[in-house]
């Protein structure tokens, strides 16, 4: 059950880059064990958003509210701390160490050793294949591997909120099957909170309980998946129905 505060609250939110404007007046929530997906066309404004959630982008106006806290200004190494973690579009990871090295990355905030070798050991659990590849080096990995070390990565941080910026781009269908067991596992199993920006909208609405559309930079629709799995101009320019 969604709590009456959310621990993510945006409020009237708008970004841009240099004097081009992408975003106008965003306004988003995700509760406590709660999964939203942000769904929209390239272009949209839905990656810069997400740069904006972890501090990677300036927000031009509007507060972001971290359980209850404004944090629309603090540095993105502050929002780790605070529990918030990033799962990049593309993965980002670093190609030339191994693929543990990039998942204690993760964890590059936390002090203590146990706890860091026991979220890893988790890690390697969720994804047993990256137990197996762990010495590799993640530039030799394939597409689906690089993805689940990113998500891993960020569950080295042992976040309360996820974001994950297209979770499918470019996998193959059995691998993009396998990523949404585990997130829905992991939500289930840690009372984590989930934001997902995904341009496969059977994925994102399979995975989470609220979404949003944005198009062209603002909120055009919002709802329940079930709602918006139902609503004509969603089936029309998103489903293909």
């Amino acid at each position: 059950m969604a709590s009456q505060r959310p621990i993510l609250h945006v409020q009237n939110l708008s970004s841009g880059y240099g004097s081009v404007q992408v975003l106008w007046d965003i306004d988003i929530e995700v509760h406590d064990d709660e999964a939203v997906c942000i769904i929209g066309s390239n272009g949209a404004g839905k990656s810069t958003l997400m740069q904006s959630l972890i501090g990677a982008q300036p927000v031009w106006d509007g507060k972001i509210l971290f359980k209850g806290e404004d944090i629309t200004h603090t540095k993105s190494s502050e929002r780790v701390k605070r529990r918030i973690a990033l799962v990049p579009e593309g993965r980002q990871l670093f190609s030339a160490i191994t693929l543990e090295d990039n998942l204690l990355l993760g964890a590059y905030l936390r002090k203590n050793g146990p706890e860091i070798k026991e979220s890893l050991e988790s890690v390697y659990e969720i994804f047993p294949a990256l137990k197996m590849y762990r010495k590799r080096l993640a530039g030799s990995l394939s597409g689906g591997e690089q993805q689940m070390c990113a998500v891993g990565r960020a569950l080295m941080a042992e976040p309360q909120l996820l974001l994950i910026d297209e979770l499918s781009l470019g996998l193959a269908p059995v691998i993009v099957d396998t990523l949404v067991e585990v997130l829905i596992r992991i939500k289930t199993e840690r009372h984590l909170s989930i934001l997902l920006v995904e341009q496969d909208v059977e994925t994102a609405l399979e995975i989470t309980d609220r979404g949003y559309v944005v198009e062209t930079g603002h909120v055009a629709l919002s709802g329940t998946h079930e709602e918006l799995a139902a609503n004509d101009h969603v089936k029309k320019a998103y489903l293909g129905i």
